[in-house]
């Protein structure tokens, strides 16, 4: 009886501890969401393409909105099982029909293509 109290402490004990409790946890899977755009990607766009270029190029929007025709959302969510979210958001804008500027979190000049 003795054997199995101290078993059963030690085990609690241990419970507490962040490398027996990462194993004791359930596997969480990697969540990915949205539309990937990289810097690369980014850098072949050029002021005055045309839309069906920028969709070539970077895929369809994730949002597009019905009172801002001339606005492009491409929003990216990366939920690793174990780790920090990562969110990237990029906006195209059109002026009669053609790209007139990037807004967001990915830049060209960050890619060093430019």
């Amino acid at each position: 009886m003795r054997t199995l109290l101290t078993s059963a402490l030690l085990v609690a004990t241990l419970a507490g501890c962040s490398s027996v409790s990462d194993f004791l946890s359930p596997y969480r899977i990697d969540v990915r969401q949205g539309n990937f755009v990289s810097q690369e990607m980014v850098a072949q766009l050029k002021p005055g393409m045309s839309r069906e270029q920028v969709r070539f190029v970077l895929g369809a929007p994730l949002l597009t909105d019905v009172f801002h025709a001339d606005r492009w959302d491409y929003v990216y969510r990366f939920q690793p099982g174990k780790g920090k979210l990562q969110e990237r958001k990029l906006t195209v804008i059109f002026e009669n029909g053609s790209l007139a500027r990037l807004e967001g979190d990915v830049r060209p000049d960050e890619a060093g293509t430019q």
